[in-house]
């Protein structure tokens, strides 16, 4: 008998009702404000994770025998309405947080990141969001749009205030952005220094995670629409992922891979193989 052809992420394919983590892909791209492309991140993460082991290295893990996923696959955006397809994105995150488990996204542009974020601070009232990235994203708006992917860590900080966003990496945003980070977030510009005395402070405490993986220089990872010179290495953002093993970890998302302005496929074995290492991380 022949059985239904399925795509997942390398072995992300636990039943639903066993699993811990929800995996699913955000294929929107509609407010990039350089290049788009995004929205082609998650199928090609799905079909290039099959180069890479399941085993870890790293972390002596395997995410057949140590990770419980369920890949729910892509949403179907409407493509041009940021406010309804946030709007989706919630309903899929309540659904996943309903049914007590981790939501984790692999966008698309890093404005959907929003939605998960309102969601699990409605059901974690002290929820503080650890973002890593090349860019502040601290625009109230860009070119009139407040749903900007350019002004995503400003609708977050709308929802949480003051002292609860936690930013690294960044070396991107105009002088504005920054002086206001100063007084309302806790940014760590160029790197990660600092974040094991973050993770003290956090110790306990509900964790949104969101990593756009434009925080790596791109002589590492070109294959994103905003490049960013100056970043980190992949070793570095690997090990600090693995720093972060304790946090309480509620949700997390991926965003920002273009794969199609990398045509080697590096870019894309980069996203798969820092996916692989977050899921093995962060698995109980």
């Amino acid at each position: 008998m022949l059985e239904k052809n399925v795509t997942t992420f390398i072995a992300c394919d636990k039943p639903y009702d066993e699993a811990e983590f929800v995996l699913w892909g955000a294929p929107f791209d509609s407010t990039t404000s350089f290049r788009p492309g995004t929205r082609f991140a998650s199928s090609a993460i799905r079909t290039e994770s099959f180069g890479i082991e399941t085993y870890s290295p790293y972390l002596d893990k395997d995410l057949e025998e140590d990770a419980r996923v369920f890949d729910a696959g892509d949403l179907e955006l409407v493509f041009g309405d940021s406010e309804r397809v946030l709007e989706q994105v919630k309903q899929m995150t309540q659904i996943i947080v309903s049914d007590d488990k981790i939501p984790v996204m692999i966008g698309g542009e890093h404005s959907l990141t929003s939605a998960p974020v309102s969601v699990l601070a409605r059901h974690y009232p002290d929820l503080q969001l650890l973002h890593f990235d090349a860019h502040t994203d601290l625009r109230e708006d860009y070119l009139g749009n407040p749903w900007s992917h350019a002004s995503v860590i400003k609708r977050c900080h709308d929802l949480l205030g003051d002292g609860r966003i936690h930013s690294f990496g960044i070396r991107s945003g105009e002088k504005a952005e920054f002086y206001w980070a100063k007084e309302h977030l806790d940014m760590h510009k160029f790197n990660f220094d600092g974040l094991e005395d973050l993770v003290e402070q956090l110790d306990g405490k509900p964790v949104y995670f969101t990593l756009d993986l434009d925080v790596l220089d791109p002589s590492i990872f070109p294959g994103t629409g905003t490049p960013e010179a100056g970043g980190v290495s992949f070793d570095e953002l690997r090990i600090a992922i693995t720093k972060l093993a304790g946090l309480n970890i509620v949700g997390l998302d991926v965003m920002e891979l273009a794969p199609h302005y990398d045509h080697s496929g590096v870019s894309t074995a980069v996203a798969c193989k820092i996916i692989r290492e977050i899921l093995l991380t962060f698995s109980k």
